[in-house]
């Protein structure tokens, strides 16, 4: 176990105070049962999402940066930590941009100078996602010893989505060796998960991009992303699908009710936040990790499995 971890700037970002309120509810539950400590950055922004960076990149990078230098310069913190996928990718990615390119550097000190702020300079802050928080700061022996209802006989495809590894250059401390998180078959969720009892099966889908970017644009093509996801899931004989992205999840949910609406096509597989999993497996109440806040509503098995 990391002591550094059992204490950090917790970034929920916007995606977490709406759609995925439950990825929210679940974490700070999750983090209370384990004993860690999230302390919610100060009055923090957008991390300029997928919107922002499509139009001006830059501005994106400092809208991250004002971030990490609330959490470094005015909270005192060396690590945050981002459970939504977008946010943490924008966070490594500015952090990527701020130590390579004077001209992100150049626009983030003219804004921040603007905000009246201090500049954020690359390596005042770690960011980390969710899973590299519980992984690092309990590990799998710690989750073992805490374990109060066991997820045996669950079935679990861990999807992670596009974001988390991808573009690898931005996550230096990825591939680095066994304990490491790996960018081209990631394992974290499936090690925490099968730490508290469930059976991760084999999904070949396990980094396939969701169509989150284009749901709106492309409903279609989204639906159909999903629904690749959804059937691989199935076939590896999983009850459930376990999620570490707000996007994802959402897309996932909602795309599985239009698959069979639009399409015909109609899927039964279960859709999850991990910390909802690993939350009922220390012994919280389905209502506590929000699982009532689900699209997907897996009640029926939680109470076949006697999780709920």
């Amino acid at each position: 176990m990391d002591q550094k971890y059992r204490r950090v700037a917790y970034y929920p970002g916007c995606a977490l105070e709406g759609s995925g309120h439950a990825y929210n509810r679940s974490t700070k539950a999750v983090g209370k049962a384990l004993g860690l400590d999230l302390v919610e950055v100060k009055n923090w922004n957008c991390c300029g999402a997928m919107e922002v960076k499509n139009i001006d990149p830059k501005l994106q990078t400092y809208l991250s940066s004002r971030v990490m230098s609330i959490a470094a310069n005015d909270m005192g913190f060396d690590t945050v930590m981002a459970p939504c996928n977008g946010c943490y990718h924008n966070l490594k990615k500015a952090e990527h941009d701020l130590g390579q390119d004077p001209e992100s550097r150049a626009v983030a000190e003219r804004l921040s100078s603007k905000a009246g702020h201090k500049t954020y300079e690359a390596g005042q802050i770690e960011t980390i996602h969710a899973l590299d928080w519980i992984k690092d700061a309990i590990g799998e022996d710690g989750i073992r010893t805490r374990v109060k209802n066991s997820l045996a006989g669950l079935k679990i495809a861990n999807y992670y989505g596009c974001m988390y590894t991808r573009p690898r250059h931005i996550f230096p401390e990825k591939d680095q060796g066994a304990d490491s998180e790996s960018t081209s078959d990631p394992h974290f969720m499936d090690d925490i998960l099968a730490a508290a009892g469930a059976e991760i099966v084999s999904f070949p889908l396990k980094t396939a991009c969701c169509g989150g970017a284009h749901t709106l644009s492309d409903s279609d093509t989204s639906t159909k992303l999903v629904l690749n996801i959804l059937k691989a899931a199935e076939l590896a004989g999983a009850d459930v699908i376990a999620t570490e992205c707000p996007t994802c999840h959402s897309g996932l949910e909602m795309h599985q009710i239009r698959a069979e609406k639009v399409f015909g096509e109609r899927t039964g597989v279960k859709i999850l936040y991990f910390t909802q999993l690993l939350g009922l497996a220390l012994g919280l109440t389905p209502r506590k990790v929000g699982v009532q806040e689900n699209i997907s509503d897996p009640m029926e098995l939680l109470k076949e499995k006697a999780l709920a």
